[in-house]
């Protein structure tokens, strides 16, 4: 599952809006939504958030691995 929980937190402790990603920095809205509703994104996204906020990617999403069903034989 991925989470862009980490990106919300460090965007606050940097104390950067999302207008301003979108003002200053040219990020779309769609790709906020995306962000928001955690869907998935590109890594180039990822990436160009990770130099806008000067942080690793551990500071922008968390993924967490979902149980993977059993195989029957």
């Amino acid at each position: 599952m991925i989470s862009f929980a980490p990106l919300w937190r460090t965007m606050e402790r940097k104390k950067i809006t999302q207008y301003q990603l979108i003002q200053k920095y040219y990020v779309s809205t769609g790709t906020l939504d995306a962000l928001r509703k955690n869907r998935s994104v590109t890594l180039n996204t990822i990436q160009d958030l990770c130099t806008i906020l000067q942080c690793p990617v551990e500071d922008v999403v968390e993924i967490t691995p979902e149980p993977r069903p059993d195989k029957e034989s």
